[in-house]
């Protein structure tokens, strides 16, 4: 079989239908990569950190005869492993394009030819993506230089706005979960329960192909509904700060959101405090109590103390309360700094934290 080096765009409309093995080092894949790639490196990070010294203090051809003799032991073991990461693909009969695989390394060059070489040798039908990796990021970078439909959802904290992006996924709108993605919720709670964050890089990756998957399945529409903007059916994000947690929305991608029309669920405070109490009060006290000493400069001295003693005391919704209404009183700063704010907000009236407010901007049953 003949092996294909092909474009990034052809890359990722082949990566919905075929697996994609990045054969850089461990360490290189888990820094960043792209989003459902397989990690099957050619050489440890050791290894690889021993080529570069070669090639950098004594020669390419040195560097070449090392690189060969880690590639002799690992060739040994390759052909097995994307076997067994594809479910035995090579082995499948009846199944056409059953065996192909997409393979990719920094620069497109060494390592991606020889891991293709061998496993097309072994029978697997192989594409490389012409500029490995670095041809990605530069992909990725410019999807945040482009023009989207964006609607916002926003609302004071406890409005239940992810549940209510869950539920207008569920009816077939396009959504991206920005805080899934960051892996954090955007207060200084917002990582109780999440486990790490990806690195900044990764969360690009992350978010550049979550606006390349919504931009390839956008449809025109033919009612001039709000949620539509009127010609285009609209990616549907949470109103977010520049940060969530330690992940950065890209500046162009932000700058847009800002100026994208704002869907504001309006919901009575106490409702909002019992939808916190229920999705934070079971936290451990010293998780919570670590999470408010994180705002202390901010929230001020008398107010941090109080909020601490009453969580210690178990007055949860006296807590709670101190902290709601302190991010109130910040996303409402927030939320006037916008450049024509009386343009693009729109307040809806909700009596309670439900997913069925999502219903409130189609004015029918989502």
């Amino acid at each position: 079989m003949a092996i294909e080096q092909i474009d990034i765009e052809f890359f990722l409309k082949l990566s919905d239908m075929h697996p994609i093995f990045d054969v850089r080092s461990p360490g290189e894949f888990l820094h960043a990569h792209i989003p459902g790639a397989l990690t099957l490196p050619l050489f440890t990070d050791d290894q690889r950190k021993i080529i570069g010294t070669a090639y950098k203090q004594e020669s390419r051809q040195v560097a070449v005869k090392k690189g060969l003799v880690f590639f002799s032991e690992r060739m040994k073991t390759i052909p097995e492993e994307v076997e067994e990461l594809t479910g035995n693909r090579i082995k499948m009969n009846g199944n056409p394009g059953s065996n192909r695989l997409l393979v990719h390394c920094w620069r497109g060059g060494m390592r991606s030819g020889a891991v293709a070489w061998l496993l097309d040798l072994y029978g697997f039908k192989i594409y490389t993506l012409k500029g490995g990796y670095k041809a990605f990021r530069r992909w990725a970078l410019a999807q945040f230089e482009k023009n989207y439909i964006i609607n916002i959802l926003g609302g004071y904290t406890g409005s239940g706005k992810t549940e209510v992006l869950q539920e207008l996924k569920r009816t077939g709108n396009m959504v991206i979960d920005l805080e899934a993605l960051a892996r954090h919720k955007g207060s200084a709670f917002g990582g109780l329960g999440k486990g790490p964050q990806p690195g900044q890089e990764m969360f690009e990756n992350l978010l550049a192909y979550e606006l390349y998957k919504a931009a390839e399945t956008a449809k025109p529409v033919e009612i001039n509904a709000p949620y539509a903007n009127g010609h285009a059916t609209a990616i549907w994000m949470e109103d977010e700060s520049k940060h969530i947690g330690t992940a950065g929305i890209p500046k162009t991608l932000w700058d847009q959101m800002r100026k994208s029309p704002l869907y504001f669920l309006d919901i009575p405070f106490e409702e909002r405090l019992k939808h916190i109490i229920n999705s934070y009060g079971a936290f451990d006290k010293k998780e919570l109590a670590d999470a408010i000493l994180k705002i202390q400069k901010r929230l001020g001295g008398l107010e941090t103390k109080k909020a601490i003693n009453y969580l210690l005391e178990n007055k949860v919704s006296d807590s709670f309360s101190i902290l709601l209404h302190y991010y109130d009183k910040l996303y409402n700063t927030s939320l006037y700094k916008r450049e024509n704010i009386e343009a693009v907000l729109n307040k809806i009236q909700c009596e309670s934290v439900d997913i069925n407010n999502a219903q409130k901007f189609f004015g029918q049953k989502a």
